[in-house]
């Protein structure tokens, strides 16, 4: 009995999440991620400047989230340095404190392509319920679009884990100060 509830209390705590490709075709694709944390806004929107602590050393270049690095300002770098190299992920467009961040970002293999894609954080203040805690719903939303020679549809799946795993280790770098 006490383990049937030990399992219930933790499948209480665990964010509920919702994932999908929204659209996809050859010259197109729209992915969103809505998940619920128990951070507040505020402690979401700062941990966007903290990329190198909760986005996954995996989904780089050099191998190291220590390498990334993001000013949440319009105009400035999602980029990663490392001492043989440098990229640029994606650049700050548009942020709303403890709102919004919006980035210009062809991410990872998409960047060698010529595609434009926008990444956009929405953050939803969240009041208390009976089942849930206050906290944010956050919504992720990424558009992609180009050359159809691409066949952009066979990358929304790929591209949707990336993305929901990155959502995932932010909400939780945000409620607990670790990704993991």
């Amino acid at each position: 009995m006490k383990r049937l509830l030990y399992f219930s209390f933790v499948l209480l705590m665990v964010a509920p999440a919702r994932a999908e490709v929204k659209s996809s075709a050859a010259h197109a694709i729209v992915i969103e991620h809505t998940i619920t944390s128990t951070a507040s806004p505020p402690a979401v929107y700062r941990a966007f400047g903290q990329i190198g602590k909760w986005w996954s050393g995996r989904h780089t270049f050099s191998g190291s989230a220590r390498n990334l690095s993001l000013k949440v300002s319009a105009g400035q770098c999602f980029c990663e340095r490392w001492k043989s190299g440098s990229v640029e992920h994606g650049r700050v467009i548009q942020t709303h404190r403890d709102r919004l961040l919006r980035l210009a970002a062809a991410l990872g293999p998409l960047l060698a392509t010529g595609v434009t894609g926008v990444l956009s954080f929405e953050l939803e203040p969240r009041p208390a319920t009976d089942s849930l805690a206050e906290g944010t719903d956050l919504r992720i939303t990424y558009r992609i679009s180009g050359d159809p020679s691409h066949d952009l549809a066979a990358l929304g799946a790929p591209i949707d884990r990336v993305i929901g795993e990155q959502a995932a280790r932010l909400v939780r770098f945000g409620e607990t100060g670790k990704p993991e």
